[in-house]
């Protein structure tokens, strides 16, 4: 029997039998099958592309009662969003000793460090507020760290006069790296609690990822992004492949972080000044974030994924692997699993974002990285910092 493909790339997606009362379509355990060509068919999940997953249709059978429907999902629900107001959420790195003190003034900010010691395992805050200061840069402590202080934000910002309306208003919603996780839980895609069992679980096979091979990342300032990769090209024909490096974090103009081995590293920190950078700065990270290097912490991923309810988020979040936003809780799942291998475009997302009109964005959590990142690309870009 011949099979005939659509050219776009279709997700199928079989339910249970469900009872006719209970359609929580996100909360079902999936097995996902998608295709490109009927060769791609063949493969199985091999076929999967994200390069067209903007354009990528999702099919659900459902089995209510003795009748059977099929509601369609696009993954383009919001493909033609119109940002007016955005959150922006922090990374790795925005991190300080001191953050979260202010949250303890209002309960329900207070609150989520309470409950992220229960899932955690330790006193947040403590370690927040306190320090110590190398035990808050780790990455297994500051990313959950973020991710609450962050939350707690929008909190603080919830408690002050005008706060809810400001809230009401957002209409898109993004972050750095380890901050789509934050842009998700507010955008509704999970709960707090799930969202934090996740990050917990990120930062623990990211540090057991670094702790398998020797690792690095640095900060390239001053070269476009041409450069940089001219640069990374040079340093990669001196080291083996094993240390090769790649940019790993789109920033903005002018800010490209390179991650790879540490002897690639070091040739690009060599090289740097013959291609007329800037400067380069050696990052405080334990390892190759965003590269091949992080492979071994996907599956760990993946499996926390496929276990975790996601849903369609209620508002736009843009993915940092490929600066779109997806409506699909399968295809975020997948997105996300990716998202500790493929170079972060930050850069492409902030562009987008002010060229598609946007008039205000809010920065919430600690640090004013993001708020740096955008006034550099627009100086004129409305930006307001909210801490915690």
């Amino acid at each position: 029997m011949r099979t005939i493909l659509h050219h776009h790339p279709v997700i199928l997606r079989t339910f249970p039998s469900m009872a006719s009362s209970s359609l929580a379509l996100p909360s079902v355990s999936l097995k996902t099958l998608s295709f490109t060509s009927t060769d791609a068919f063949n493969k199985g999940i091999q076929g999967f592309s994200l390069k067209n997953g903007n354009r990528s249709r999702v099919f659900m059978s459902l089995s209510a009662g003795s009748q059977s429907q099929t509601v369609v999902v696009d993954d383009t629900l919001f493909l033609d969003y119109k940002p007016t107001s955005a959150f922006l959420f922090p990374g790795q790195g925005a991190q300080a000793v001191g953050m979260g003190k202010e949250a303890q003034s209002v309960s329900a900010a207070a609150d989520l460090y309470k409950k992220a010691n229960d899932i955690l395992g330790y006193d947040l805050i403590e370690l927040c507020t306190s320090g110590p200061k190398e035990k808050l840069d780790s990455t297994v402590i500051s990313q959950p760290a973020i991710y609450v202080t962050s939350l707690a934000a929008v909190e603080m910002l919830r408690a002050r006069d005008g706060g809810q309306q400001i809230i009401d208003s957002v209409d898109v919603t993004c972050g750095l790296s380890l901050g789509e996780y934050t842009a998700l839980a507010f955008a509704g895609a999970f709960s707090f609690e799930d969202g934090l069992k996740l990050v917990k679980l990120r930062g623990e096979a990211m540090q057991e990822a670094a702790d398998a091979a020797k690792s690095a990342m640095v900060s390239v300032i001053g070269l476009d992004s041409d450069k940089v990769q001219q640069l990374c090209d040079a340093a990669n024909q001196e080291v083996d492949v094993a240390d090769k490096v790649q940019i790993a974090n789109y920033l903005c103009p002018g800010n490209y972080a390179v991650s790879g081995g540490v002897k690639g590293v070091e040739a690009v920190e060599a090289k740097a000044k013959s291609f007329k950078a800037r400067m380069t700065v050696r990052l405080a990270v334990a390892g190759a974030f965003h590269t091949s290097f992080m492979e071994p912490a996907v599956s760990r991923l993946e499996a926390a994924l496929a276990a975790t309810e996601i849903r369609q988020p209620r508002i736009p979040v843009i993915s940092n692997v490929d600066a779109q936003p997806h409506a699909d809780p399968a295809t975020i799942k997948k997105i996300l699993a990716r998202q500790v291998t493929s170079p972060v475009q930050w850069e492409t997302t902030v562009k987008t974002l002010l060229t598609k009109g946007l008039k205000k964005s809010y920065e919430l959590g600690p640090g004013k990285v993001i708020a740096g990142i955008v006034k550099r690309m627009d100086k004129k870009a409305e930006i307001e910092n909210i801490g915690a």
